[in-house]
């Protein structure tokens, strides 16, 4: 038994040393994959939310050079509470002077802001900054970004004044800012010492060198590529930069930016989480293993020796018989062939033992192969997961490499979830999860629906689904109209959903990616036009 104890200890040593190798391996490689991907899909998200609110900026178009040049004349002379949430009340002020001023006139077309008083002129400003404060910061919360803001340049001077600030601050707060940072003083602009009012158009000096990034975005014709990285007073960043043009005339930027912290611990987190699930399954099936083989081969290696050598050592007969039960025969030649016999017999069971190993271990593979599309599923409504969404990005995009292919990307992204969820308790939210997974399946029957966000839902549309991708988005929107008015359902049960839908265009997108991002603006796009 001492032997049989020191064969089994190493090779627990042995597949430990091994376990160790491989989960290293495992750790380092996800660790670069996982960094790789996630500052990939953080700079899409920060490019993707200063494009987005690029294009509402310019839908609003002379409105807004309009406010944009009031407000860097006026701003002083606004009172813009800092707890603001609603722009509506401040919007039905303006529009009520508006009306008492000119009636029946309209600003921009039939009468300038000039004309107007200075308290009808002051309310336009006020309403202006409210509604793009409450835009940038809705952008912002979307996308899970540190700020989004709105920068104007000075090329000549080197400074930018932030005009739609990324964090609010109030007038008593910036008092206190220059108090502590002394260096920012000489662009001080007194405007108070209120503390429920906003400081408006902090101007702040950016070196050329140190913020390079952002004055090529400035400067340049092109789009920014990479990051600016900030470390300062106001935290580490990664910062990005979208140039804002209307009517031919560059205006400002368009800045957003996402914490390095928090991408570095999004990282590790995601990483020391495979790390564990890994070495988890790979712990237990090497102990299994060993215990297997202790139990299944060593044990009886040890039997057999111990019969040999007393049999050897003390010819027993009833050990002789011991050995012999599993051979025929009594003679000389048979006591012979017993030997042999039992030599074959056990090269056999070794065989046979082999051969069930074998199956043990193909059974162990398809049990990893369950196990590897579980993994590819979303644990509440049993379809592909977000893991599931990238490989099928990865293959359509080496299929894009090689041939034509036609295809489509849906967002759908399910409505008052938070509400459901507050009103009803979360078993309610998810059973409206489930609900929405079941139409969007039901009606892209033909293609890959995953859930890829807690009430986010995409589909690749291929095939069938994808010639009739307008029919079918119009008719999943029918059917989250209908639940509206169907008898008999339950709050929860009356989902809805915003649906945004673009089509691979070989002009235009180099990967599925670029698809996928316009998909995700025209879903929020509706959602946006759902709240109005």
């Amino acid at each position: 038994m001492k032997k049989t104890k020191t064969l089994g200890f190493k090779l627990v040593a042995l597949f430990m040393i091994f376990l160790l190798l491989v989960l290293g391996v495992c750790g380092v490689v996800t660790y670069l994959n996982q960094m790789s991907v996630y500052r990939r899909q953080c700079e899409t998200d920060a490019r993707s939310v200063g494009e987005y609110l690029e294009k509402l900026i310019a839908a609003d178009g002379a409105d807004f050079a309009r406010y944009q040049a009031y407000y860097l004349e006026h701003y002083a002379e606004a009172d813009i509470p800092v707890d603001v949430d609603d722009y509506v009340p401040y919007r039905e002020a303006f529009e009520r002077l508006l009306h008492e001023e000119a009636p029946g006139r309209t600003l921009g077309v039939d009468i300038e802001l000039e004309e107007l008083s200075d308290a009808a002129r002051r309310a336009y400003l006020t309403f202006r900054h409210v509604y793009w404060v409450l835009t940038f910061e809705q952008a912002r919360d979307a996308c899970d970004l540190t700020y989004a803001y709105y920068i104007v340049p000075d090329s000549s001077r080197d400074t930018v004044t932030y005009m739609i600030d990324g964090v609010r601050t109030s007038r008593a707060e910036h008092i206190e800012f220059i108090a502590e940072y002394p260096d920012y003083g000489q662009y001080d602009h007194p405007q108070g010492d209120e503390a429920e009012y906003l400081y408006l158009a902090e101007e702040v000096e950016n070196d050329r060198e140190q913020f390079s990034v952002e004055w090529t975005a400035w400067e340049s014709e092109g789009r920014q590529t990479g990051f600016q990285v900030w470390h300062n007073e106001f935290g580490n960043t990664y910062a990005f930069y979208t140039p804002l043009v209307v009517g031919g005339e560059k205006l400002g930027l368009i800045g957003t930016e996402v914490d390095i912290e928090r991408i570095d611990s999004a990282i590790l987190r995601n990483t020391l989480r495979q790390f564990l699930v890994i070495g988890a399954i790979l712990t237990a099936g090497l102990l299994l293993l060993v215990a297997f083989i202790e139990r299944r081969y060593i044990r009886k290696i040890a039997e057999l020796e111990r019969d040999v050598r007393t049999f050897s050592r003390t010819k027993d007969a009833s050990v002789a018989d011991d050995i012999r039960r599993s051979v025929r025969g009594r003679d000389e030649i048979a006591s012979l062939s017993e030997g042999v016999a039992h030599m074959i017999g056990e090269i056999r069971d070794h065989i046979d033992s082999l051969v069930e190993m074998h199956h043990e271990l193909d059974l162990a593979k398809s049990d990893a192969a369950r196990m590897s599309e579980l993994a590819l599923k979303d644990g509440l409504t049993s379809i592909r997961n977000r893991t599931a969404y990238d490989q099928a990005v990865d293959r359509l995009t080496e299929r894009l490499a090689g041939e034509d292919v036609d295809f489509a990307i849906a967002m759908i992204d399910l409505n008052d979830l938070k509400r459901i969820n507050d009103t009803y308790g979360h078993e309610r939210g998810n059973e409206a999860i489930i609900r929405l997974s079941r139409m969007v399946c039901d009606t892209f029957k033909h293609s890959m629906v995953f859930r890829i966000g807690g009430d986010e839902f995409a589909a690749i549309l291929l095939n069938d689904d994808y010639r009739d991708r307008e029919a079918l988005v119009a008719r999943l929107k029918a059917d989250l109209d209908g639940l509206k008015t169907a008898p008999g359902l339950k709050p929860w049960e009356r989902i809805g959903a915003a649906i945004g839908l673009a089509t691979f265009d070989r002009q235009k997108d180099a990967r599925p990616n670029d698809v996928f991002r316009r998909a995700d603006i025209r879903m929020y796009e509706e959602k946006k036009r759902m709240k109005r």
